[in-house]
């Protein structure tokens, strides 16, 4: 009897043994299976959508490596108390670092009648040679927002918005006086040697030419093109 229950035992025993190996031995064949499958079927979550992009091709022009610049402009000069008329002139510039730049500039215009000549008729305060209005500066400028401007799809060309002043003289009505200037401007580069530029200046100085010293404001708008060389 006992070696009839010793023999069961051992057979359950044996049997239990048997089964655990052949499921273990089929899980881990299966694994890789299962792995393989999931690679090559991935969710919809893990696919990544690379967006298909147009690149477009900017040209943008630099600045040569010299650091002059040489120009010539024309615009409008209204000087108080005698008008507005055409002026014109020219800068010679030089580029002391990538937004610091030191000008010079010499520009002549034309004073026009005041309003008691206009209303005398007659009467003129000045001959025609004290009506020619000249003015010489050196002034010092940076830019402030240096950027670019889009044409179309393909051209970017260089800008920058800048603010300048200086001092220098103004000869006017026989006389020379001590000038101040300030103003801003804005320059587009074409390609590496030619800009356009837009400035407005203020020249302001001590005038007497109705028998007392009156502070004016000589107030210039203009625009012309500069080479780099």
């Amino acid at each position: 009897m006992e070696n009839r229950i010793q023999r069961l035992f051992l057979s359950a025993l044996l049997f239990a043994r048997t089964t655990v190996f052949t499921t273990a031995t089929l899980f881990a064949a299966a694994s890789p299976a299962f792995a393989a499958d999931n690679n090559a079927n991935p969710s919809p979550s893990d696919q990544v959508i690379e967006p298909e992009l147009q690149r477009r091709e900017l040209h943008v022009p630099k600045i040569k490596s010299q650091d002059f610049e040489a120009g010539i402009y024309y615009g409008v000069l209204s000087i108080q108390d005698f008008g507005t008329n055409a002026v014109k002139g020219a800068t010679l510039t030089y580029h002391a670092t990538e937004d610091i730049f030191i000008e010079a500039e010499y520009g002549k215009s034309k004073g026009g009648a005041t309003s008691f000549e206009k209303l005398s008729g007659s009467a003129q305060l000045l001959d025609s040679n004290d009506r020619d209005y000249k003015y010489y500066s050196l002034n010092i400028g940076g830019d402030i927002f240096p950027g670019e401007i889009l044409i179309g799809s393909k051209y970017a060309f260089k800008s920058s918005f800048y603010a300048t002043g200086g001092i220098g003289g103004t000869e006017f009505a026989g006389d020379t006086v001590f000038t101040v200037n300030a103003g801003v401007g804005y320059r587009v580069l074409f390609n590496d040697w030619l800009a356009i530029r837009f400035d407005v200046r203020d020249y302001i100085s001590d005038r007497n030419i109705f028998g007392s010293t009156e502070r004016t404001n000589d107030l210039e708008l203009r625009t012309g093109f500069s080479v780099f060389f």
